[in-house]
């Protein structure tokens, strides 16, 4: 819950238009959310979608890129990345398991944080607040 509140003021302070919490994703209002939060729950426009494939569609019917971040043997390095100038959704997946395959599938890019030591993830919302100051570049 505490990532999800670190993302929210990630969120606030890149100008995100909207943060959709999707799956198991913990939703306001939670104590744990808001402690990091600092009040970007009331800042950033957010709503609460069970089905991610139909939020991608729908995202992708609206003009939208859609891109992961995950490491894949698809992906990218997130600084290679071009948004060509649309608007693009980022999706992030959970601490521990990451983004589903099926996910990266209907996902029009994948971008990954290359690794330089013996760990290979950063935490969730860290990795979040570096893909998304790249895209706003």
């Amino acid at each position: 819950m505490e990532n999800v509140g670190s993302i929210f003021r990630t969120c606030d302070a890149a100008g995100v238009t909207k943060l959709i919490l999707t799956g198991i994703t913990p939703r306001p209002p939670r104590k744990e959310i808001d402690k990091t939060a600092l009040g970007a729950v009331d800042t950033v426009e957010w709503e609460s979608e069970d089905n991610l494939e139909f939020t991608i569609s729908n995202l992708k019917k609206q003009g939208f890129k859609i891109v992961a971040l995950e490491q894949d043997s698809r992906s990218i390095p997130y600084t290679e990345f071009e948004s060509d100038n649309v608007s693009v959704a980022l999706i992030v997946g959970s601490e521990t398991e990451g983004v589903q395959k099926e996910i990266l599938d209907l996902c029009d890019t994948i971008i990954e944080i290359p690794m330089h030591g013996e760990k290979n993830s950063l935490n969730v919302s860290v990795a979040t607040g570096i893909a998304l100051y790249q895209l706003i570049r």
